[in-house]
């Protein structure tokens, strides 16, 4: 059974940091495209960002330059490391993983990150 465990996400202030992880169980971890999406209140569900097992990177405009991701392939985890935060990007964030070759998505739970003073 494929279990993603995320954690990290809490209140944070405008301009501060936060870093986000995700383990995985369950999985051929190196087959794995992992991925950090978000959804903010009232809105979709959209991609944040994205590593491949070769480590090739996709991030959205609104967030480079600001949020770094990284696996480790040997522990079977992912980070999202999150910096100048800005209340727009408060959300609940769910970790990913995308099986190319089945083209099959699978979930964590999510984590809630607010930005606020």
């Amino acid at each position: 059974q494929v279990q993603l465990a995320e954690s990290g996400g809490e209140l944070v202030q405008p301009g501060g940091s936060l870093r986000l992880s995700c383990a995985a169980s369950g999985i051929r971890f190196r087959s794995v495209t992992m991925g950090w999406y978000r959804q903010a209140q009232g809105k979709q569900r959209e991609l944040v960002t994205s590593i491949t097992s070769g480590g090739s990177t996709v991030y959205i405009d609104s967030v480079r330059d600001r949020f770094t991701i990284s696996r480790d392939n040997a522990k079977n985890t992912v980070t999202l490391q999150m910096n100048s935060l800005k209340p727009e990007d408060t959300a609940v964030y769910y970790c990913n993983a995308h099986h190319p070759r089945i083209n099959h998505d699978f979930w964590g739970q999510g984590t809630q990150v607010t930005v606020s003073s």
